[in-house]
């Protein structure tokens, strides 16, 4: 098996060092570059083509979000972790909003990080416990100054509007899939149609347009 091709971005040495450390642990993992800040990041990401970013947000030069927006307009795409060190900061949305595919916090468990790096590996979101709905959902709130009207959604057929649904409560494909007793691939394939229909860059990005439109009320679940 091919391993997943990691870069870690954060402008301090010792953090960068640690969750390299951590990864290098794991034989499904490959930590292919490192760097200081988001200009660094860019170029790192360009020569090495990482299957994952694990950004942080605040740095020099450029910050977190910036660079996610560079790195995930390339092609390959890698998918974008962004780190935070609290769990209600408004620039990790704007990170989303920029093409991320999810966060987590710094002081995670290291079972906690691999899983999430394979999550987002995987091409899903991360909207773990804990840090998910409720952030996604508080983000959604604060974000009034460019709502998404219901409308919005209007370009979905009933299905699709259904498993956007089921992607903004933060199931998988396999479990879309079980709830709606369809294959895997139909799955996928409706998520696809989602995200282009609505000009979305990944799942996160669905499930804070979901918040935003109505379709899911923040603090309902």
């Amino acid at each position: 098996m091919t391993p997943t091709r990691v870069v870690v971005v954060d402008d301090q040495e010792v953090v960068r060092a640690a969750f390299g450390a951590l990864l290098a642990t794991q034989p499904d993992f490959a930590v292919v570059g490192t760097a200081a800040d988001g200009a660094q990041a860019v170029r790192v990401c360009r020569d090495e083509q990482p299957d994952v970013v694990l950004m942080d947000v605040r740095m020099p030069v450029m910050d977190g979000i910036e660079a996610t927006r560079r790195i995930v307009a390339a092609e390959p795409c890698p998918h974008v972790l962004i780190l935070t060190t609290f769990d209600l900061d408004e620039h990790v949305y704007d990170a989303i909003e920029a093409g991320a595919s999810g966060f987590l916090l710094k002081d995670v468990t290291a079972e906690r990080l691999f899983d999430a790096v394979r999550v987002v590996a995987a091409g899903d979101a991360l909207l773990a416990p804990g840090v998910t709905r409720r952030l996604v959902a508080e983000f959604a709130r604060l974000r009034s100054r460019h709502p998404a009207p219901p409308a919005a959604l209007d370009v979905l057929t009933p299905r699709e509007r259904e498993v956007l649904l089921l992607v903004a409560e933060g199931l998988s494909n396999p479990e879309i899939a079980a709830r709606l007793v369809v294959g895997e691939e139909t799955v996928k394939t409706h998520v696809s149609r989602v995200l282009t229909k609505l000009g979305l860059r990944g799942r996160t990005q669905a499930v804070v347009l979901a918040y935003e439109a109505g379709l899911v009320v923040p603090g309902a679940r």
